[in-house]
């Protein structure tokens, strides 16, 4: 993988020409357009392995896998010839009361490689319609077997669930709602699995996150077990900086779930295809979901598609008489997306992804786990290819950053110092100021030890603007 050199020029427009357009068109998502956001708008124009390369030339570190979603790495001309060779053969047809074989070979790999009974995928564009489809077939599922009183969704604290209005309902970040109010009523958050800010169990990482876990029961049975419908968790939390789940934690909320006939949903849209050195997270952590939400990773973004899995039980009521599920989408299981889906999972097992991970998961995390001497560093968590890290005042104390540290510090300095020195991640301040990485799932040694310089020496000159 080699630096290609200058691209001063893109088709016919030039490099500037690009950004000025953007900036002057282009309404960029989660990106402040005022603040002195009017400069040069970065303009990524090519990928190969794990980097990828801006209209300059200029190479960067994928430290986020484009968004958690580049498993197998950029530029792979197998996943563009499976898209061209489908769209040749059938460009786009709907799944409404008709399929196609891509879809329907995609379907039964899910249904064959998810645990248990989850036998049923139906298709979406994106992970956030994902949870908003699950959440609907939830109440649609206790409508139609006599419990209709059950709508009520429990999720984490913090935990981010999608932006349209039911899966920013069950978000845990009243920052990212505030704007949009009111969402959709009858949803409730219980603590998350931080285990660095516990308030509770602070010396038992176990009893912890029976604790959490626990919590979830306190909630149900607060609002009445009658009225609720589903718990959605994220195998490994993503928002406020990757948070495990503690031993015991999901087999204790499974048995939760069991007693007051709640359907837990494992919100998969990151943690599947490999990004926690397995298929599914629910594999790694040994539990059994009622629904897998999933997206991003199933082509490693290379098309648009998602999905949801769902056993055989939320299924049944469907097979009788004209019962139907009222919802769809023009574009879910879209025949390329499919394709590209199915040419994606065949070179995550031919090249044996899923064991790289697991292989040199360890090694990521010792690289990581060097830069807790910088005294800006307090926590480093995670697993597979996933990890925070979360940045402190004072490590003694855990003293985090005030609002006006972590605007000066986080997004005034970091965010950009970060990216100039050629690594693309996440500083993140959705809770605690932290920087969150995913690279692709191809990386190896070489690829850990630049994170962790170009992570040192931004993080360093960090330290001296606190």
């Amino acid at each position: 993988m080699t630096d290609s050199g200058s691209t001063r020029e893109t088709g016919t427009w030039s490099s500037e020409r690009l950004s000025a357009s953007a900036r002057d068109h282009l309404w960029m998502h989660f990106t402040r357009h005022g603040d002195g956001a009017a400069g040069d708008v970065p303009v990524i124009v090519r990928g190969d392995g794990a980097y990828v390369w801006d209209a300059n030339g200029k190479r960067y570190l994928d430290g986020l896998a484009g968004l958690f979603a580049v498993g197998v790495g950029h530029g792979r001309e197998e996943l563009a010839e499976a898209a061209a060779k489908q769209t040749r053969e059938l460009a786009y047809f709907p799944l409404w009361g008709h399929a196609h074989p891509a879809a329907i070979q995609l379907a039964e790999r899910l249904a064959t490689d998810a645990p248990g009974d989850l036998n049923r995928v139906f298709f979406t564009v994106s992970g956030g319609e994902s949870v908003e489809t699950a959440w609907k077939l939830a109440k649609q599922y206790f409508k139609l077997t006599g419990k209709p009183n059950k709508h009520k969704v429990v999720s984490r604290a913090l935990a981010y669930h999608g932006t349209s209005a039911g899966a920013l309902s069950i978000t845990g970040l009243p920052g990212a709602k505030a704007d949009f109010e009111p969402l959709v009523p009858s949803t409730l958050r219980v603590p998350n699995t931080n285990f660095y800010r516990a308030t509770e169990h602070a010396d038992d990482y176990e009893a912890f996150g029976l604790w959490a876990a626990d919590r979830i029961a306190q909630a149900i049975e607060f609002e009445g077990p009658d009225t609720v419908a589903a718990v959605f968790l994220e195998p490994l939390q993503n928002t406020g900086g990757c948070f495990p789940p503690p031993p015991g934690y999901f087999q204790r909320v499974r048995e939760i779930c069991d007693r007051y006939d709640v359907l837990l949903v494992s919100d998969e849209v990151i943690c599947a295809f490999g990004r926690l050195g397995h298929d599914f997270g629910a594999k790694r952590y040994g539990y059994q979901p009622d629904m897998i939400t999933t997206a991003k990773g199933l082509t490693s973004g290379y098309a648009p598609l998602g999905a949801v899995l769902a056993s055989d039980r939320l299924m049944e009521p469907f097979t009788h008489g004209t019962t139907t599920f009222m919802h769809g989408s023009t574009y879910g299981g879209h025949p390329v997306s499919c394709a590209v889906a199915l040419a994606n999972l065949e070179i995550i097992e031919r090249e044996d992804i899923y064991g790289h991970v697991l292989g040199n998961e360890a090694a990521f995390r010792s690289t990581l786990d060097k830069l807790t001497d910088l005294p800006i560093v307090g926590d480093v968590r995670g697993a597979g290819f996933f990890y925070g890290i979360e940045l402190v005042k004072d490590k003694a104390t855990k003293e985090t950053f005030t609002p006006e540290e972590s605007e000066r510090v986080l997004h005034k300095y970091l965010s950009g110092a970060l990216f100039e020195n050629g690594l693309y991640c996440r500083a993140d301040d959705r809770g605690e100021p932290v920087i969150q990485l995913s690279p692709p799932l191809i990386c190896g040694q070489e690829q850990f030890d630049e994170i962790e310089q170009i992570l040192r020496s931004s993080l360093t000159e960090a330290w001296k603007r606190l």
